[in-house]
């Protein structure tokens, strides 16, 4: 009867039943354009430059530098390589991929009207895909002191019995699937732990409200093997105005469509053999499939001071996201009372859309141009982190979770310098960039600092570019939000190397 009076309150709120996290945040607010070669090769320090196809993604005015309609495209083979120490274990993972990661066109039209100041118009339209999220790695090792079993006692605590219980006439796939839609994520976890036999009530009654674990939370040496498996990407596709004033000033906006796909799995095995322990392994699956479209828009600007010396100057808007999840999970526990069982819903849950708010982002550029010899170029951006915003606000796990955000997060400023020295039809390129951590606590997500070389030949109507660029970041990877909320720490790698082709149109 309780789960039926649930019903009808369910079906009038609009109760958000999964557990974002700041991770999401974060993961969604990062924008790492990969871009062309010359512009990967020269660490994205375009944002005074323009004339190429990826800069108009850093400042909309660089299409208004063209002399010629253009067009590129552009494919690269990434690889990311991770030192993962967690405890006393140590592991190490590589992925690669290779995909198409750039492609666009700008269009020139020449004022025919030789006395107006406006010289030119620009539209272009260019995407980039400015995530990847292909990764397989595992973290292995001996926990002294944290289990699994805190993760489902925690979810459990507070809860009454029949609000994680299965009926006697319910099979686990309907009440995983009733409990899920009448009470939410936290009750699912703590019925998984129940029914897995991993917590028991205190008392045996549908009042009860407080569990204890058959895994014994206070023993130690808790093996643990957590594998990470993803997939997907997030892309950018602008659609670009941009015009001249006497050739001086360049004025530009971009109107962006933003995509996500992502898709993650987790299996945790954890065996223990500490005496007050009846379970002595667990298995715990969870899988995520995520999608998402959002729209943003930028302003920018480029100012001809003089012929050699150049300001950028552009505002990214906040991206408005709105996203859908999925999830599904598996529990199997052994149990020296129980013996094995196995808890497979086969039932995909399927959340309420949400919408996210990521930060906006300011860039200031300066360029200096040494003729047809070469140039030198610099970027700095600021970003707000602490700004992102999950909503509905007037949801209280949002409005929660938003005052976590605050406090958590913060500023992050970026650093790009780049270079390019020509000699006739070659072009030789080189980059730094160092990019701020989100977070407060650099030690859980570390600053990134990266360089990049290049080459590139002009055969004239066809150019040819080549990049190669590494960065390193240490983060820490937190298994779980409850309980068992001890991380992995990561020492990663990121090695692009990026071939375009460029040519008139």
């Amino acid at each position: 009867m309780k789960k039926l009076l649930m019903l009808c309150i369910s079906i009038a709120s609009s109760y958000y039943i999964l557990a974002q996290d700041i991770s999401d945040a974060v993961r969604y607010s990062m924008d790492e354009i990969q871009g062309t070669a010359r512009f990967r090769a020269m660490s994205g320090a375009f944002g005074a430059l323009g004339g190429d196809m990826s800069a108009v993604n850093i400042n909309p005015a660089g299409s208004a530098i063209f002399n010629n309609s253009h067009t590129s495209v552009s494919i690269g083979v990434f690889n990311k390589n991770d030192d993962i120490n967690y405890f006393n274990g140590f592991t190490s993972a590589s992925n690669s991929n290779f995909d198409l990661n750039q492609f666009g066109a700008t269009f020139v039209f020449v004022n025919r009207n030789e006395s107006s100041p406006w010289k030119k118009f620009t539209l272009s339209a260019a995407y980039d895909r400015s995530a990847d999220f292909d990764d397989d790695w595992v973290a292995t090792g001996v926990n002294p002191n944290n289990s699994i079993g805190s993760y489902f006692l925690l979810n459990a605590q507070g809860k009454r019995l029949d609000e994680i219980s299965a009926f006697t006439d319910e099979t686990i796939s309907q009440a995983y699937s009733e409990i899920g839609s009448f009470y939410g994520f936290e009750n699912q976890q703590a019925f998984l732990g129940y029914e897995g036999f991993i917590i028991d009530p205190v008392e045996n009654t549908d009042e009860n409200t407080a569990y204890t674990s058959n895994i014994d939370l206070n023993g130690t040496d808790y093996n643990q093997e957590y594998y990470y498996s993803s997939r997907g990407y997030t892309g950018k596709l602008a659609f670009n105005l941009a015009t001249s004033y006497e050739d001086k000033i360049f004025l530009g906006i971009n109107l962006n469509a933003h995509f996500i796909n992502y898709e993650r799995s987790t299996f945790l095995n954890e065996t223990n053999s500490n005496t007050n322990s009846t379970i002595t392994n667990v298995d715990f699956e969870n899988n995520l499939l995520t999608t998402g479209s959002g729209f943003s828009f930028q302003l920018g600007g480029i100012a001809k001071v003089t012929e050699e010396f150049r300001v950028g100057l552009s505002f990214n808007s906040p991206t408005w996201f709105r996203i859908s999840e999925e999830t599904s999970q598996y529990l199997a526990t052994t149990s020296t009372t129980e013996g094995n069982t196995i808890l497979n819903p086969n039932v995909v849950n399927i959340f309420p859309e949400y919408r996210l708010q990521t930060p906006s982002k300011l860039t200031g550029s300066l360029a200096y141009v040494f003729g047809k010899q070469g140039l030198l170029s610099f970027d700095y951006s600021i970003k707000d982190y602490s700004n992102t915003k999950f909503r509905p606000t007037s949801d209280t796990y949002f409005s929660a979770l938003n005052n976590s955000i605050s406090n958590t997060l913060d500023t992050a400023n970026s650093y790009r310098v780049g270079g390019e020295y020509r000699y006739k039809q070659l072009s030789f390129r080189g980059g730094y960039r160092f990019e701020e951590s989100p977070y407060k606590d650099d030690t859980f997500f570390g600053d990134l600092t990266g360089y990049s070389l290049g080459l590139g030949y002009n055969f004239g109507n066809i150019n040819l570019d080549l990049a190669f660029s590494q960065a390193e970041r240490d983060t820490n990877y937190q298994l779980y939000n409850v309980g068992l909320t001890d991380s992995a720490q990561f020492e990663s790698k990121f090695t692009d190397v990026i071939l375009t082709l460029g040519f008139k149109i």
